[in-house]
């Protein structure tokens, strides 16, 4: 996905880091989940229901992107947007696939797998954790009036610090295609990623404006610290906070 560089940030959400609970009170998640998904894929519902599962369950980020390579097939699927599905190429890139698939399930940007079972995703993420390629850096971030203050921990390396914006829970009924005849939920479904600032390993605080969410369907934010690869694409996740304006059902 094409990120754009915000010197002026815009969000409003309490924050939840994988649960509703408040940051300083909430453990380091277990990981990242991205779903890439799709409207059109008679594979996706089981792995969208995997999804939501991980994301009720609270010790996982997870996040699910539409694609749009799907609509061919004669349901345009009304989640899905050109730079989630440019997002899947680009991970496709850094993990050294030749394509891109769905469901996939792409694991803290390090690894994928089909995204169809929850319990096999969460076994991939305590693989990845008992290797030391967990979420290693800690975010913290909190509310503070009209601002969101983030605070991230010191670490090796460098990274970015992204900022996805989502839709909690939305009920589609699909009309076409193969899914046709099916309502089918979706939870923290992508519409925005935006890259904020740059962390080289020092600890970093930022403060960002306190307006965007509630713009454009979002009702909750992911901040990923997030390495890149040599032509800027996606890769290793090294924390992770979820921010929603209201604790989940």
């Amino acid at each position: 996905m094409i990120f754009r560089i915000a010197s002026c940030l815009a969000v409003c959400c309490t924050l939840a880091v994988a649960s509703a609970a408040r940051a300083d009170d909430a453990a380091v998640p277990k990981g990242v989940v991205e779903l890439f998904t799709s409207q059109g894929c008679s594979s996706c519902p089981p792995a969208d229901a995997a999804l939501q599962k991980l994301a009720r369950k609270g010790d996982v980020v997870a996040l699910s992107y539409h694609v749009d390579y799907w609509n061919y097939l004669g349901w345009a699927d009304t989640l899905a947007t050109p730079e989630n599905t440019a997002r899947q190429y680009a991970y496709a890139r850094s993990l050294g696939r030749s394509g891109v698939y769905t469901p996939q399930a792409v694991v803290n940007g390090r690894d994928h797998l089909k995204g169809t079972d929850a319990e096999m995703i969460e076994g991939r993420l305590d693989g990845l954790r008992a290797r030391g390629h967990g979420l290693t850096v800690p975010i913290h971030a909190g509310r503070k009036g009209d601002e969101i203050e983030i605070s991230i921990g010191a670490g090796d390396g460098k990274a970015d610090v992204v900022v996805v914006y989502f839709r909690q829970q939305q009920t589609v009924e699909v009309l076409k295609g193969e899914n046709m005849g099916k309502t089918i939920s979706y939870w923290n479904s992508v519409i925005d990623v935006q890259t904020v600032a740059m962390w080289d390993g020092a600890a970093l605080e930022l403060v960002l404006p306190a307006k965007m969410i509630g713009s454009e369907g979002a009702d909750g934010c992911a901040v990923l610290l997030q390495s890149s690869g040599p032509h800027g694409e996606p890769s290793a996740i090294r924390g992770a906070a979820l921010l929603t304006t209201e604790p989940r059902s």
